[in-house]
């Protein structure tokens, strides 16, 4: 019986098994679904399909790079204990060296890539999850690139809660690199610099801030004038080129990459479980619950 991507893709939301995997279950059983669930939770590969419906929030971000070519990725867990668990740092550091290599356009392109000891990706995973005991997934990545004369900015705080990827020309000092990618996690920028904020960005807090001026009473051949300047205010919470550097305040980050001679083309940031779900757990009444049993 010919085995079509859907049939994998059915088998690998009821068992959590990797596709590989799946595809090898439904060959062996010859399509049959039902055998097939059962011929994984023989091998034991099924058994990560409990964590599936988990929320996976905690985890870690990692940054590494080789030549002119760097990556920042998160891999979440469902508990800060695991994200620090040996095991779990071990995982996301072959992972992100995998993707440092070859290089994959998407997480699902990477997940079906084979690493260095043989296996998918998705399938290491699934194999973590077993023994680990939580859901763990790769959620995101980004791969860089620079020139010769340019440097990498590689910052992980608290251990890897937030991490910070920047790519600044003109300089190979890469502590001044590291410099403003410290400053983008501490200060959280969305942009580079204005030109990048898109101009319905900038009507829409135009718009807001106007109101807010006729509101406060302020006469209207003036409010025009408050507005501007208050968008100045807006593009320094929002452009890290207009922000205070938190290494010298009495500096824009901006200054600080001039007397460097240097320029930021770009920067991703990560901070872990970020516009995810944070699942809420209160340890006393799990405790209790196990006492009672």
């Amino acid at each position: 019986m010919a085995i079509t991507a859907q049939m994998v893709k059915e088998l690998r939301e009821k068992t959590g098994a990797g596709m590989m995997d799946c595809k090898k279950a439904l060959v062996e059983t010859d399509g049959n679904l039902d055998q097939a669930i059962d011929y994984l939770r023989e091998k034991g590969i099924a058994k990560a399909a409990k964590k599936s419906d988990r929320i996976a929030a905690e985890g870690t971000t990692f940054i590494t790079s080789e030549g002119d070519t760097a990556v920042i990725v998160e891999v979440n867990a469902e508990t800060d204990f695991v994200a620090k668990n040996e095991n779990f740092q071990v995982l996301v550091k072959e992972i992100a060296a995998h993707l440092l290599a070859n290089k994959p356009a998407s997480v699902e392109e990477a997940l079906q890539q084979t690493m260095e000891n043989g296996k998918t990706v998705d399938t290491y995973i699934s194999e973590a999850i077993s023994k680990i005991g939580e859901k763990i997934t790769l959620r995101r990545f980004e791969i860089r690139t620079k020139g010769e004369n340019a440097a990498f900015g590689e910052y992980l705080h608290m251990g890897g809660r937030i991490g910070v990827l920047a790519v600044v020309e003109g300089t190979t000092d890469a502590s001044a690199a590291k410099d403003v990618a410290m400053h983008a996690a501490a200060l959280n920028p969305k942009y580079v610099s204005r030109d990048q904020v898109s101009e319905e960005e900038v009507e829409r807090e135009r718009k807001v801030l106007t109101e807010q001026a006729l509101n406060e009473g302020k006469p209207e051949n003036i409010v025009a004038k408050m507005v501007e300047g208050r968008l100045g205010k807006f593009f320094e919470e929002v452009c890290i080129l207009d922000q205070s550097f938190v290494k010298d305040p009495d500096q824009k980050v901006r200054q600080f990459l001039e007397s460097k001679g240097a320029t930021l083309t770009e920067f991703v940031r990560y901070e872990v479980g970020e516009g995810l779900e944070k699942r809420q757990d209160n340890f006393a009444e799990e405790v209790m619950s196990q006492v009672k049993k």
